[in-house]
Formats: C-alpha cells, structure tokens, sequence
C-alpha cells in the first residue's frame, strides 16, 4: 500500500465508525422516542377518559395539542427527510457524472494502448480506480442516509420526549 491508499484507508475507517456512532446514537434515540410516546400514550388516554367521565372536567388545552403537536413535528422531518434526499440525490448525480468522465479516459487509454499489456494495465487501472471510488461513494452515500434519518427523527424525538416530561407533572 502506498501512504497515500493507506491515509485513504484510515479515513475511511474512521467515517466507518462514525457512521457506527451515529447508527448507535440514533438507535437509541429511537428507542428513547418509543418509551415516550408510549408514556404519552398512556397519560392522554388517561385524560380523554377523565374528560368523557366528566365533560366540565375535559383538558381541551392538551386534546388540541394531541394532533397539533403531531402534524407540527411531522412536517418538520418530512421537510429534513426531504431537503436531505433531495442532496443525496444530487450528489449520486454528480458522481455518475464524474464516472463517466472517468471510463471515458480509461476507454481512450485501453484504445491506444499499444500492447495487450499496456491495454490490460489501463483496465486494471480502471477497475481498481472504480473500486475505491465506489467504496468511498457507499460510505458517504451511509454517512448521508444516517444523518438524513437522524434529522428526520429529531423533531418527532424532541416533541414526544418533551411531551412525555411534561404530561408526568
């Protein structure tokens, strides 16, 4: 290995277990947004039941919240998941592209190679070219998709957490 593949190498594995970091953080964010929702799950009911036992009794205050709070947090990710995407998407553009200019040089080289080994070397070159820059290409495509469910997450995390808090009061 030349430094030059190995300092690629030690990026890559060094975004590889940021990439796991974030899977680890996220996953317990979700587990963490799951237990609240659950909590406040349980504690509306408790009030819609306390509300139907009594009507002068109702919290319209927190039934209003029950689908406002939802819509607010869900536009907020679907616009994070959305702009996110939206990126990702441009970037897998831009990389095709760039691919393309790529196999365009290595279709030239293996066309005037002048021996069967010279047009072997510039496939071989190619090939294993190609083969770094996909891996890199798949681990910022995950770095992406990772920070892109995290985001979207987030609002609906931040909203249930926030309600569970406040509903044990």
């Amino acid at each position: 290995m030349t430094q030059t593949q190995l300092d690629k190498f030690l990026a890559d594995s060094r975004r590889a277990a940021r990439n796991a970091r974030s899977a680890a953080t996220t996953a317990v964010a979700g587990g963490e947004m799951m237990k609240a929702a659950g909590d406040v799950i349980v504690a509306r009911l408790e009030i819609l039941a306390a509300g139907m036992a009594d009507p002068s009794k109702t919290d319209l205050t927190e039934i209003s919240l029950m689908s406002t709070e939802k819509t607010e947090a869900l536009s907020e990710a679907a616009a994070s998941l959305s702009r996110n995407l939206g990126d990702v998407g441009g970037r897998l553009s831009q990389s095709a592209m760039e691919e393309l200019g790529h196999a365009g040089k290595a279709a030239t080289a293996m066309a005037a190679a002048a021996t069967p080994q010279a047009f072997a070397a510039a496939q071989y070159d190619y090939a294993m070219g190609w083969w770094g820059r996909a891996a890199g290409q798949m681990l910022t495509l995950n770095t992406e998709l990772l920070r892109a469910q995290a985001e979207a997450m987030k609002p609906i995390h931040d909203t249930a957490v926030a309600n569970a808090r406040r509903l044990r009061k």
